[in-house]
């Protein structure tokens, strides 16, 4: 009786442990699909996005046409951006060096003018919300951005006021800026494969962090 009791018992302890053994298998392919899932959605990859330095867009942006993943990521995000057919819009969430970009320290956006009919560049926080401001500044366009006679621009980002150009971030924390170009040359000539040769964006370099 003795061994009939202890032949179950092993029996069952090697249930329990291929049971185990196939609950952590699902698990992590659970947890790493619906990882690689939120990744493909916030970040995209080479298929759906194009990074130029820091900046960041996704290909098919707007268009009838997009791959589930780009709608996925716009529908999450609840906002309406024009067609790639028309126009650009560019995010970036870290400086030039890859450091998160937060409003506890200073950055100059520094570029040339840009090779687009119209463009601009805006300050938001981590929500992708503008961010309040008693100065009521929340963009740079190419219509009232200060250009340097040498064609070049910079916009400070910054808690404080600065001369020129300057957009406050005030207590925002975590920062994201948006850059929007209408009927660039990449737009024009309708390849987006070729927009990381066709276009030069400005540079973001910290200045000083409090």
């Amino acid at each position: 009786m003795h061994f009939v009791l202890h032949r179950a018992r092993k029996k069952l302890q090697a249930i329990i442990l291929k049971i185990s053994d196939w609950a952590i298998f699902v698990g992590l392919v659970l947890i790493g699909g619906l990882g690689s899932s939120y990744y493909m959605l916030s970040a995209g990859n080479a298929l759906t996005t194009l990074n130029v330095g820091p900046w960041s867009t996704w290909k098919h942006e707007g268009r009838v046409d997009a791959d589930p993943y780009t709608r996925a990521h716009f529908a999450r995000s609840g906002t309406l951006n024009l067609t790639t057919d028309i126009a650009n819009t560019y995010q970036a969430s870290s400086d030039s060096d890859g450091l998160r970009l937060h409003s506890s320290c200073e950055y100059e956006i520094s570029g040339e003018t840009l090779d687009a009919r119209w463009w601009s560049i805006t300050a938001l926080d981590d929500q992708g919300r503008l961010i309040d401001n008693p100065s009521n500044r929340y963009t740079f366009t190419s219509d009232t951005v200060a250009i340097s006679p040498d064609g070049t621009f910079t916009v400070t980002l910054a808690r404080d006021a600065r001369p020129g150009n300057w957009l406050p971030t005030g207590g925002a924390g975590r920062l994201t800026l948006a850059m929007t170009l209408l009927e660039s040359n990449a737009v024009i000539a309708g390849d987006r494969e070729a927009e990381a040769e066709m276009i030069v964006l400005p540079t973001i370099k910290r200045v000083a962090c409090r």
